[in-house]
């Protein structure tokens, strides 16, 4: 009660909707990506098939509006499915984060009505792929200071320079790539949308990753490039606010994810501590074992509450960047402690590719440090504790859902 009135209840419970997509998130996970994952794994080799599975489900358009060919889902749709994915293997979850995360959400944010309609439709029924472009060799966390340039031509962006760390290099259709503005008097940026047919675009994957190993990564070069005005997303120096805008989306997607990791070391952990005996007891009665299990547990339900909240928020057309940080954060860190505690459950076998536990290891390790490392996101957090950052709406916000006619 507040003012005499009352105040809408809180309800945890997810909708039927959420529900079904659980499922056939799961099911699709369970019969298009684990069959010879283990194999592909070992030879970092991508599935070349599975975009295309991705848009045959319909996963492809997940929280875009069904006039842009999408499924008309709310947000926290898009988390549930990246759950699950990741639950199996974080390269499928990756590949969400970068078409549907990085760069629909953010199309569909920052986009001209022309742009969504012509770009963003596609994108949806899973005709093209996006992926996005801001890491460089020589700027990462630093991603003011980027060497890639755009020069205005009449009605076309020459772009020159590199972008590493690039997930769907080899395959995806369009990159949304943020370059700094030549021939400006600050430091300006511009979002630009590239589509890899386009004379001087080529890319080159990278290999021997420690994680992530069934996913395509690489470099992505530009040599006079020329991109048409109508592809830019914003204005000319909004480029830097439209990244940080696609972080938002993409470290929500990683939030998200690292649930499906931490569910799927209890998925392999609970088994495996019931089965294993010694000395005539299952090791699963050991109070340091149980330690370890309620500590996954923990992660995994804070972690849900985390990614819900944050769902909810751009459900509500809320600007959310403190907390999808603290859940990218928090999150990664639990999905790593309970991939850890896992090979330590498992033994000797947990130390070899017999069973998951090694690959979920490996695999969270990475998401410590892509879409803002752990220590970015300490200092982001610290900042808005000591309230030395705070947060403006944006003059272009991401639609509230349910979507509207302004969407």
């Amino acid at each position: 009660m507040r003012d005499g009135k009352l105040t809408p209840r809180m309800d945890f419970h997810l909708t039927h909707e959420h529900e079904l997509i659980r499922e056939s998130s799961r099911r699709f996970a369970q019969e298009e990506i684990l069959p010879g994952l283990r194999e592909r794994d070992a030879k970092a080799e991508p599935d070349p098939e599975f975009l295309k599975k991705l848009a045959k489900a319909g996963l492809t358009g997940v929280s875009i509006p069904a006039k842009y060919g999408g499924m008309d889902t709310d947000y926290i749709s898009l988390g549930i499915v990246c759950e699950e994915l990741e639950r199996v293997d974080t390269s499928a979850r990756v590949a969400m984060s970068v078409h549907s995360g990085l760069h629909c959400l953010t199309l569909l944010q920052w986009g001209t009505n022309d742009q969504k309609e012509r770009l963003l439709t596609p994108l949806a029924n899973g005709d093209k792929i996006g992926a996005f472009g801001l890491t460089e060799p020589n700027a990462g966390s630093d991603a003011m200071n980027l060497s890639t340039r755009a020069r205005r031509d009449g009605d076309f962006y020459v772009l020159n320079g590199e972008k590493t760390w690039i997930s769907l290099s080899d395959y995806a259709d369009y990159f949304l790539v943020i370059a700094a503005l030549e021939g400006s008097d600050k430091k300006a940026h511009v979002a630009l949308i590239v589509d890899r047919n386009s004379d001087g675009f080529s890319s080159r994957p990278i290999k021997g990753k420690l994680g992530v190993r069934a996913g395509n990564t690489g470099q992505i070069f530009f040599d006079n490039v020329r991109v048409p005005t109508e592809n830019r997303l914003g204005e000319d120096g909004d480029g830097f606010k439209v990244a940080m805008s696609a972080l938002d989306h993409g470290r929500y997607t990683v939030a998200s994810g690292a649930i499906g990791i931490i569910t799927a070391c209890l998925d392999a952990c609970v088994p495996y501590a019931r089965d294993r005996k010694v000395s005539g007891e299952e090791i699963g009665r050991k109070q340091l074992i149980q330690q370890m299990i309620a500590n996954m547990a923990a992660g995994r339900d804070m972690g849900r509450l985390l990614y819900y909240q944050v769902g909810w928020m751009k459900n509500a057309g809320l600007r959310h960047t403190r907390e999808v940080s603290m859940a990218k954060w928090q999150n990664c860190n639990f999905a790593f402690a309970a991939a850890n505690d896992a090979i330590e459950i498992h033994g000797a076998y947990g130390y070899c590719d017999e069973f998951p536990v090694e690959r979920y290891f490996r695999n969270s390790r990475g998401a410590m440090i892509y879409e803002g490392t752990r220590e970015i996101h300490t200092l982001v957090q610290a900042e808005y504790a000591m309230g030395y950052r705070e947060d403006r709406p944006l003059k272009h916000m991401l639609p509230k859902w349910p979507f509207g006619e302004d969407a």
